[in-house]
């Protein structure tokens, strides 16, 4: 079978392009004949369509990707299959989609909120993220590569560190995070929490945020974020760093750093909701926070990034979930246990890695694939 993958190529380190990039990896280590391109460049794209004449053409992106991944290769004649992520409101190419016959999402909820918003979900297969667990593997403290990390991070011997990784921090739970810090007081041994975000304009708004939040709970000395441009060279190294991987996330389509943080055998503190109930098993892998709060909106202003005019505005029939929050008691809960008993650290973390290893490998998913396409033949 000849694919042609086409997704944000070649890969930053952010989470879509990653998603395509160990999907590609994949599929060449297990003997596919693949090819990837940048599902924006319809130059290229069409190179590919005329000499490599590919039985499928994949697009990894969220909804709005649509007349990339889609609607180009189709109107070559070729057999189009999204692999989709959403982000929370699915607001347009509904026939187009529910017209395909098949569709990849990347967990059931995902799946959940396409048919909550229009698309049929027959058509809908789950394909979750691969994991390069080759690379995101336990690491011991006195690794000098893991050292650096912490060094650099300004982490003191004897602190423990809680990391929380993403495109901003209050995104992926570490306001819900800090509040349940600053109930600990002395009850943990010491601890430092670092915030690895992505420079770009929100973020910037969001730090402060997040920094005068951290000042007026008092936890500030403690609490780090760095706002930096990283590869994927250093994300092993620093996810091995941490002592508990903190993602209790607001909004989540599949959660590749709990996964990774899984793999790399630390334990994981999530929200019991989403993606999440997918990758991570309570009291097994992970620890997961109820939800406290669901924050529902009644309309949406989209635009061209949605395949709208500019200043479009939707009002929903029904108000839609936009996010979610943990509850801030449940982590603290789960904070204090995890602190205090390095034995339960490392059997949640010993545990995450068995499970990723059996489920979300790269190679793994690339064979899923294979097994998808082959059933689901037109």
């Amino acid at each position: 079978m000849k694919i042609l993958l086409l997704y944000h190529y070649p890969p930053a380190p952010g989470g879509l392009p990653t998603q395509g990039d160990l999907l590609y990896r994949g599929l060449l280590d297990i003997g596919v004949d693949a090819h990837a391109v940048n599902l924006r460049s319809d130059l290229e794209k069409e190179w590919y369509y005329r000499w490599f004449q590919p039985d499928v053409v994949l697009g990894v992106g969220f909804w709005g990707d649509v007349p990339d991944i889609v609607c180009h290769p189709q109107s070559f004649g070729f057999r189009a299959v999204p692999w989709l992520l959403a982000d929370g409101y699915v607001a347009n190419y509904r026939d187009i989609l529910n017209a395909l016959p098949l569709m990849l999402v990347t967990s059931n909820w995902v799946r959940e909120t396409f048919a909550r918003d229009g698309i049929r979900v027959d058509h809908a297969v789950v394909l979750p993220v691969g994991c390069d667990t080759d690379s995101f593997i336990p690491r011991q403290p006195h690794d000098p590569k893991v050292r650096a990390v912490r060094d650099t991070l300004g982490v003191l011997p004897g602190e423990l560190l809680i990391l929380t990784v993403g495109g901003d921090a209050a995104s992926k739970g570490a306001r819900e995070v800090m509040e349940a810090l600053a109930t600990l007081g002395d009850e943990v041994p010491p601890w430092r929490y670092v915030c690895k975000v992505w420079p770009q304009e929100r973020t910037e708004v969001q730090n402060q945020l997040d920094v005068a939040l951290a000042k007026s709970l008092a936890i500030q000395d403690r609490v780090r974020f760095h706002t930096h441009l990283v590869s994927r060279n250093l994300m092993p190294y620093l996810i091995a760093a941490c002592d508990v991987y903190a993602g209790p996330s607001r909004l989540e389509g599949f959660g590749m750093p709990q996964v990774e943080a899984g793999a790399c055998a630390k334990p994981v503190i999530g929200i019991r909701a989403m993606a999440m109930l997918d990758t991570l098993v309570h009291g097994e892998t992970a620890l997961l926070a109820k939800v406290a709060e669901t924050i529902h909106i009644t309309e949406a202003v989209l635009g061209p990034e949605a395949g709208f005019a500019p200043g479009h505005r939707v009002v929903f029939d029904k108000p839609r979930v936009a996010d979610y929050r943990a509850s801030p008691q449940d982590i603290a809960v789960y904070l204090k246990l995890l602190l205090n008993d390095a034995a339960l650290r490392q059997r949640l973390g010993a545990a995450g890695r068995r499970r990723v290893v059996a489920h979300f490998d790269y190679r793994h998913v690339a064979r899923h694939l294979l097994d998808i396409l082959t059933e689901r033949q037109p």
